[in-house]
C-alpha cells in the first residue's frame, strides 16, 4: 500500500475519534420506527418528518432520536426544540 493512502486512512480514525470536527447544515435519512419508516430531514434550520405526530407538533420521537444521535455534530439551533427544552444531548 502507498505510504500517502497509509497516511490517509491513519488521519481518517483520528478525525473519526473527533466528531466536534463536524457540523451537519443539512440532511436527509430514512429512520425504522416501530410502525412505519419515516423520512426525516434538516435544511435551513428545520427538522421535517413524515409521521403524523411531527405534523402536529413539530417535533417527534424520530427528530429526537436524530438530534441526540448526532448532538455533537448539529448546530445549536437543530438541537433545541420548539417546545423548551425536552430533550438533552
Amino acid at each position: 500500500m502507498r505510504s500517502s493512502l497509509i497516511g490517509k486512512i491513519e488521519k481518517a480514525k483520528r478525525y473519526a475519534q473527533e466528531p466536534n470536527r463536524v457540523t451537519f447544515s443539512g440532511l436527509t435519512a430514512e429512520f425504522r420506527g416501530d410502525n412505519n419508516t419515516y423520512k426525516l430531514s434538516y435544511a435551513k434550520g428545520k427538522w421535517q418528518c413524515s409521521c403524523h405526530f411531527f405534523s402536529q407538533w413539530g417535533i417527534c420521537s424520530h427528530t429526537m432520536a436524530l438530534q441526540q444521535i448526532l448532538a455533537h455534530m448539529l448546530p445549536q439551533e437543530a438541537i433545541s426544540s420548539p417546545h423548551g427544552d425536552l430533550i438533552k444531548p
